[in-house]
């Protein structure tokens, strides 16, 4: 089955979170995690991994926490994904032709046309639009 992985969901969960707060305002990943159940750890690394991509931004100290940092109408859903998660693919054969059947197999072709179609919406679809 074809879905996000958790660390996706979370991301966008938080990062909607972060979109509804008043321009700089700073919000915890606890405060986060609280607020939608989300497994604190695996958050903040999260949060950090996109704060490393310039996505949030991250503030140090007693009131610290996160914001936006991006604009969320510049990234597709296609790159985020794969800033978290690496390339978007419904089969391995699709990003890697390591595949001892690849010879053989009779659904690498219309696999691959559904591939391209998905990854064109991905691409075609903003944060921004997933935040509304």
């Amino acid at each position: 089955m074809l879905k996000l992985s958790r660390k996706t969901e979370y991301a966008l969960m938080a990062l909607r979170h972060l979109s509804g707060k008043s321009a700089g305002e700073l919000t915890s990943s606890k405060e986060i995690a609280g607020t939608y159940r989300i497994p604190g750890e695996l958050l903040a690394k999260t949060l950090q991994q996109l704060a490393r991509e310039g996505i949030v931004e991250t503030v140090q100290g007693p009131h610290g926490g996160y914001r936006l940092k991006a604009n969320l109408n510049l990234i597709n859903l296609s790159d985020f994904i794969e800033l978290l998660e690496g390339p978007v693919a419904l089969t391995d054969c699709s990003i890697d032709n390591n595949c001892s059947q690849i010879m053989t197999c009779t659904i690498r072709t219309p696999i691959h046309r559904i591939n391209e179609k998905m990854k064109e919406i991905f691409s075609n679809t903003t944060l921004a639009e997933v935040m509304q």
